[in-house]
């Protein structure tokens, strides 16, 4: 079912409590200067959806309370767009990068998020030469213009062992790991659909497959390498 959207009257309506001075003609101004774009009905008129009426929330408020230009909030919006946090008044701010048990990341949902590759750097922790090393050992993406949360997921935990000392060329290993683990998952699914199996049979499915294949690789790579520790004492 499509999201309900509004007519640029009750859009004025919407906006008129906590901005008593809005108008449709500067509602107008601020679609010609491309910081909202409504839907045209088929006859011409503009009909606003949540996304707009936030949109233009955000403008307000920025004109209002903190003065901010229309370029200085143009960019803000993008940023928004990304993932980025932009409460600050010295800009854009980069998300941290995750945390939480291993067990909880895997199940959890992955925030929307582009960044450049400074912005990368900063919400991993890390300096451009380790950027480079990380996109030159396949470690990162190569030419891309922005990265997402998957990528700095792996910029933060390779900068967190680069701090210890290791190399980064000396992870590479642990991608081809992770690629034969993905490539485990797609060995048992491919087993299942040989046999017929329905995906929702016993009330599993792929989803949940591929997870505990995963957790169960993570868990088995702890504990071998507990073992291997053990057995050098």
């Amino acid at each position: 079912m499509a999201a309900e959207r509004i007519g640029i009257g009750a859009l004025l309506k919407r906006l008129q409590p906590d901005f008593p001075d809005i108008s449709i003609s500067k509602i107008r101004f601020l679609e010609s200067e491309g910081l909202v774009t409504p839907a045209r009905t088929s006859s011409g008129y503009r009909k606003y959806s949540q996304q707009d009426i936030e949109r233009l929330e955000f403008v307000l408020t920025a004109q209002r309370d903190r003065f901010w230009p229309l370029k200085v909030i143009r960019d803000r919006l993008d940023a928004v767009e990304r993932g980025l946090d932009v409460d600050s008044d010295e800009g854009p701010v980069p998300p941290r990068g995750p945390g939480g048990e291993i067990g909880e990341r895997l199940s959890a949902p992955i925030r929307p998020l582009r960044l450049t590759g400074p912005e990368l750097q900063q919400a991993a922790g890390i300096d451009t030469d380790i950027f480079r090393e990380l996109v030159s050992y396949g470690l990162l993406p190569k030419n891309r213009e922005h990265f997402d949360a998957h990528d700095l997921e792996v910029a933060t935990a390779a900068g967190a062992l680069v701090e210890t000392g290791i190399g980064v060329r000396h992870l590479r290993p642990l991608k081809s790991a992770a690629e034969r683990e993905v490539g485990l998952t797609e060995h048992v699914l491919g087993q299942q659909a040989l046999r017929g199996r329905a995906a929702t049979e016993d009330g599993v499915d792929d989803a949940t497959v591929v997870r505990t294949v995963v957790e169960g690789c993570l868990e088995l790579h702890v504990a071998l390498v507990r073992q291997q520790l053990d057995a050098q004492d």
